[in-house]
């Protein structure tokens, strides 16, 4: 059975677009007026509560992903009936396949009661720790794919949401230090841009870590209110600046959350205020930041790495960092250079003492000037003016 501080991802959410795929229980009770899910795919689905009848229904090559049903008996009818099922895995405290992406509130459920050691993102990164981490069995290895993919297709919706309200201007990314202290003036620089950036339009997409990430998350949570009250916001957090500080960095992002809360917002709404987060267990010593709107928080490094840079088409803002943000730099600056993903926006770099010191723009300008769609140095912009950031990237 499910860890009950394990959110139900799924099960509420209204109807989507994708005829394929049931991800609300109000989705699924209209497809069984009709007594037929054949074909269809039915995903993360509490199955075992007010339990639907499914004995009269075409099941016909229906794939079942990471249901709960009542017993066994009900997902053997089911097979025999030509329905495919991939049940959830036992002993797991995160959903086999969510059907949604995660908010701060199902990240830190659990501090309240019992802190930080016993919230749901550090029971599951404790969980990843003891069953290998990036090395794990064959058992959980399947779970935490099927984990995965299931954050991929919600990814994918909640994109599309997104569009549908702001249309397709490219998103942006903030990179940069993960050690960034709150209140440092890399911190008050990256959330002072990501929220000019949010109040233009602009998805803010980051890595959802501590530091710079936090701040741009924080930025785009302040979309709608005054930069006063952004800073305001970031002198509280600042009197637990350093994330290594587990309990009171969360508290202050929590007591922060309650001092300036958000109205109910749809999906494209918390997509604006908070923007997008893709952070990872691999590095889940790190407190989760509970700013970002929606949480894509992933198993694999490479995948969320390799999603935050193929989203981010709008431009990139590397804030002051080191060895993560330069692999970073250089992974971009290869799909810019082969047009991997389509056009590239920008490059800002931000913090022109620190990029002279560690000359990174140096070296990519000479590179992207030979790329083979042509010139692309020109895409390279290095600063510490936030009107000559937002002029980069947003025009």
């Amino acid at each position: 059975m499910p860890d009950p501080l394990q959110p139900v991802l799924g099960g509420d959410e209204p109807f989507d677009a994708t005829e394929s795929e049931v991800e609300s229980r109000a989705e699924l009770d209209a497809l069984l007026t009709k007594h037929t899910l054949a074909g269809l795919v039915v995903l993360g689905l509490r199955l075992d509560r007010d339990p639907p009848d499914l004995s009269g229904v075409d099941v016909h090559d229906t794939l079942f992903v990471g249901c709960e049903f009542t017993g066994p008996d009900v997902e053997t009818d089911l097979i025999r009936r030509g329905a495919h099922v991939i049940p959830a895995f036992d002993g797991r405290p995160y959903p086999t396949h969510p059907a949604v992406l995660y908010t701060p509130e199902d990240l830190s459920a659990g501090f309240a009661d019992s802190g930080f050691a016993g919230m749901y993102d550090t029971l599951v990164y404790d969980h990843f720790v003891a069953h290998g981490g990036a090395v794990p069995d064959v058992r959980e290895a399947l779970a935490q794919r099927l984990h995965d993919a299931g954050i991929d297709n919600a990814l994918g919706k909640a994109l599309a949401a997104w569009a549908s309200v702001h249309g397709h201007e490219g998103a942006v990314g903030i990179m940069g230090g993960h050690a960034a202290p709150r209140g440092s003036s890399a911190y008050r620089m990256a959330a002072e841009l990501a929220q000019r950036l949010a109040g233009a339009g602009r998805l803010i997409v980051t890595g959802g870590g501590p530091g710079v990430m936090e701040a741009a998350n924080l930025g785009a949570y302040f979309a709608s209110r005054d930069a006063d009250e952004l800073g305001a916001a970031i002198d509280l957090l600042a009197a637990a600046p350093h994330f290594d500080d587990h309990e009171p960095f969360t508290a202050a992002a929590l007591t922060v959350r309650r001092t300036y809360p958000l109205p109910e917002l749809d999906l494209a709404g918390k997509l604006k205020h908070g923007g997008l987060a893709l952070p990872t267990w691999l590095y889940g010593h790190e407190p989760a930041n509970l700013f970002a709107g929606q949480i894509g928080k992933y198993f694999s490094n490479a995948v969320r790495e390799d999603s935050i840079l193929r989203l981010a088409r709008g431009g990139i803002v590397f804030a002051p960092g080191w060895a993560g943000t330069v692999q970073e730099i250089f992974q971009a600056a290869t799909k810019t250079f082969y047009a991997t993903d389509g056009p590239s926006g920008a490059y800002v770099f931000l913090g022109a003492e620190h990029w002279s010191a560690l000359p990174v723009a140096d070296l990519l300008r000479p590179l992207l000037a030979r790329s083979p769609h042509g010139d692309q140095s020109g895409l390279i912009v290095v600063t510490d003016s936030l009107d000559e950031a937002m002029a980069a990237l947003v025009g």
